[in-house]
C-alpha cells in the first residue's frame, strides 16, 4: 500500500479503494449484511448463519466467500468447529470513509448555503 497523489494532491491509498470498492459490493447484497449483523454479536458457525435463511448451505457459503474475499470476514478452525468472524477493522474502514465523506459533503453544502444565503432576490 503506497500512497499516491490524488488530483488535489491529497494522498490516497490504491489498495485501499480496492478493499473499499469490494466491501461496498459485499454490503449491497441484504443477505451478507444481515450476516455481517449476525457476526457484529459474536462468532457463528456457516449453520447458524444460514439458519434465518431460505436458501442452501451452499448458496449461504458463497456469501460468506464473497464477505471473506473482502475481508469483512475470516474463518478459523477449531478441532471440528469452525467459526466466521467479523473483521471489524475493515468495516471501520468503510465507516471511516463515509464519515469523512459525510463531513466533506456537509462542509460544502454549508459554504453553497451561506453563498446562496448572499445572493439577493430577484425582483
Amino acid at each position: 500500500m503506497s500512497p499516491l497523489l490524488d488530483k488535489e494532491g491529497c494522498p490516497h491509498m490504491v489498495v485501499t479503494d480496492e478493499r473499499l470498492d469490494a466491501t461496498f459490493r459485499a454490503l449491497a447484497d441484504p443477505t451478507r449484511r444481515a450476516i455481517v449483523a449476525r457476526l457484529a454479536r459474536g462468532d457463528a458457525t456457516v449453520n447458524d448463519l444460514a439458519a434465518p435463511f431460505a436458501m442452501t448451505l451452499p448458496a449461504v457459503s458463497k456469501h460468506l466467500k464473497v464477505l471473506e474475499g473482502c475481508g469483512l470476514i475470516s474463518r478459523t478452525r477449531r478441532a471440528q468447529y469452525r467459526p466466521c468472524h467479523l473483521e471489524r477493522e475493515e468495516l471501520d474502514s468503510a465507516v471511516s470513509w463515509i464519515e469523512e465523506n459525510r463531513r466533506t459533503w456537509t462542509e460544502r453544502l454549508d459554504r453553497l448555503d451561506d453563498h446562496l444565503s448572499k445572493i439577493p432576490p430577484r425582483s
